[in-house]
C-alpha cells in the first residue's frame, strides 16, 4: 500500500494547516495533542512533505516533528501553485516534486537577454548543469525557473535572472511577449508549463554575470539567425524552443 500524502505549507495558517491533515486522516485533527494521539494509535503509513519557505512557522513545525518522531517520511520540497482551465495561477499548490510526476499545469518564467552588436541581434544562452534533473547539459533560454507559490511571473523573472546567472535586472526591462505552453515527458517526469516570456535588451556585458555552477555549467551569446539554423541542422544540443526564438526576433525586428 502506497503512503498517505499530505502537504504542510509554512506559508499557512493553522486552520487550513490541520484541516489538510483531517482530510488526508479522515480524521478530525485540530490541535498536536489529537494528532499525536492519532499516529500512535495508526498504523498507516504517512509521507509529509512541507513547504521550503525560510518562515517561522511554529504549527508547522511541531506538525513536522511528530510525524518524524512516529517515523513517517518527511520531506522538504519547493511548493508551485497550479494553474487553472482558465491559464490563471490558482491558490492550489502542491510539491514540485509531486507536480512534475502527476503531470499538473503550473508556471514558469523564460528570460532572454538580448544584445545587438556587428549589426547582429543576440540572445545569451546558458547550459544547463549536468546535476539538473530535466535537460541536463543542454543549451537554454538565458535564465528560467518555477514560479514559486505566492509570487508572480515578473518577480520570478527577476529572481532566476539573479540567483542563475548574478545579473540584477529591474522590472522596467522586461518585456512581456506572451506565454507558450512547454510539455517534457519521460519514464519519471510529466513536466507541464505554462510559461511566460520575457525579454530584456541592454548592453550586457559578461564581466556583470557570475553564473550559479549548481544551475549553469557555461554561457555563450549566439546571433539569433545562425542559432536557429544552428538548432535547425541539429548541430547545438539544446533544449530551445525554435518557436520561442521566432517570438523574439519578431519582437526585435
Amino acid at each position: 500500500m502506497q503512503p498517505i500524502e499530505i502537504f504542510i505549507n509554512k506559508l499557512s495558517g493553522e486552520n487550513d494547516i490541520f484541516s489538510e491533515i483531517s482530510h488526508k486522516l479522515s480524521a478530525e485533527i485540530s490541535d498536536i495533542s489529537k494528532l499525536e494521539n492519532y499516529l500512535s494509535d495508526n498504523t498507516a503509513e504517512y509521507k509529509l512533505y512541507i513547504s521550503d519557505e525560510k518562515v517561522g512557522n511554529p504549527v508547522a513545525d511541531n506538525v513536522t516533528k511528530i510525524f518524524a518522531e512516529y517515523g513517517h517520511t518527511v520531506i522538504t520540497d519547493e511548493f508551485l501553485n497550479i494553474i487553472d482551465d482558465n491559464d490563471r495561477i490558482t491558490k492550489n499548490s502542491k510539491p514540485r516534486s509531486l507536480v512534475h510526476r502527476d503531470g499538473e499545469l503550473h508556471p514558469t518564467v523564460h528570460v532572454w537577454l538580448i544584445r545587438r552588436k556587428d549589426m547582429g541581434i543576440y540572445v545569451l544562452l546558458q547550459k544547463r548543469s549536468h546535476i539538473k534533473d530535466i535537460y541536463p547539459d543542454l543549451w537554454d533560454v538565458s535564465s528560467a525557473g518555477h514560479v514559486r507559490q505566492g509570487q508572480d511571473y515578473g518577480v520570478t523573472a527577476i529572481n532566476e535572472t539573479r540567483e542563475e546567472l548574478g545579473l540584477e535586472i529591474t522590472r522596467e526591462k522586461l518585456e512581456f511577449l506572451g506565454f507558450k505552453r512547454n510539455s517534457h515527458i519521460e519514464e519519471n517526469i510529466r513536466d507541464n508549463e505554462l510559461t511566460a516570456i520575457f525579454m530584456c535588451r541592454g548592453d550586457i556585458d559578461d564581466s556583470m554575470l557570475n553564473p550559479n555552477p549548481a544551475e549553469v555549467s557555461e554561457t555563450s551569446w549566439a546571433e539569433i539567425d545562425e542559432l536557429l539554423s544552428a538548432i535547425d541542422d541539429v548541430k547545438v544540443k539544446s533544449c530551445v524552443s525554435v518557436e520561442e526564438l521566432e517570438i523574439i526576433k519578431k519582437a526585435v525586428f
